[in-house]
């Protein structure tokens, strides 16, 4: 127990400070948006607490939950998207991260109802193909984990675009998550200006593949 407890620890440390980038990279207004992180080998996370702002959290303000949403351990009360959370980690054990956010051009594409198109070999990297959507789900219970779920299962993109509502994404830890939020709003806007400018060049399966693999295979330090 001993050694859960300071897992615990820091994992509300780390994920009290990935927030830190939501907000670096103008992601999230106000109090929206949200990281959880699964504790590993528990049928616990840690998750931000609802409506409080990015500049008051710390540690001790991130709380534990289990993975039906029931508070175990914090003064707060947790995100409101806590069920969604808990429910992709319920249905997806390979996930440690999950990331919430309206960030503002990923967001214009769920509205839209529309994936975003694989036209970047960044794209191809990262998502291994086009960024799905999901379908419309209402805030207050698991509706959301479970379109999450359903559409990522069968995916290789760490992001799904909620319709009407904004990205959702996924990662082995926190930061992976938080790294996916990141990329699917930089692609979402670059994407929209190509939209802007004319239609876009797709790339061909074969290409996105090899790019997939030779992202995971061979790009950054051994």
């Amino acid at each position: 127990m001993p050694l859960v407890r300071q897992v615990i620890a820091d994992l509300r440390e780390t994920v009290a400070a990935l927030h830190g980038e939501l907000t670096r990279y103008g992601l999230v207004m106000w109090t929206a948006g949200n990281v959880s992180a699964r504790v590993p080998g528990e049928d616990l996370m840690v998750i931000k607490p609802s409506g409080v702002a990015y500049d008051q959290l710390t540690a001790d303000t991130i709380v534990v939950t289990d993975l039906h949403g029931e508070l175990v351990e914090g003064d707060l009360s947790p995100s409101s998207d806590t069920a969604a959370h808990g429910y992709v980690y319920r249905h997806m054990p390979e996930v440690g991260g999950v990331v919430h956010t309206h960030s503002a051009y990923a967001t214009a594409w769920a509205a839209r109802g529309e994936p975003i198109p694989c036209v970047l070999t960044m794209m191809a990297d990262e998502f291994g193909g086009e960024v799905p959507v999901g379908p419309f789900a209402l805030i207050g219970d698991d509706s959301i984990g479970r379109g999450i779920v359903e559409t990522l299962r069968d995916s290789r993109s760490p992001a799904v675009l909620m319709r009407n509502h904004g990205p959702f994404t996924i990662g082995s830890d926190a930061r992976a998550a938080v790294k996916a939020a990141v990329m699917v709003e930089d692609v979402a806007r670059t994407v929209h200006i190509a939209h802007q400018l004319g239609s876009p060049t797709g790339i061909g399966q074969d290409d996105i593949d090899s790019l997939y693999v030779r992202y995971r295979t061979v790009y950054g330090q051994a």
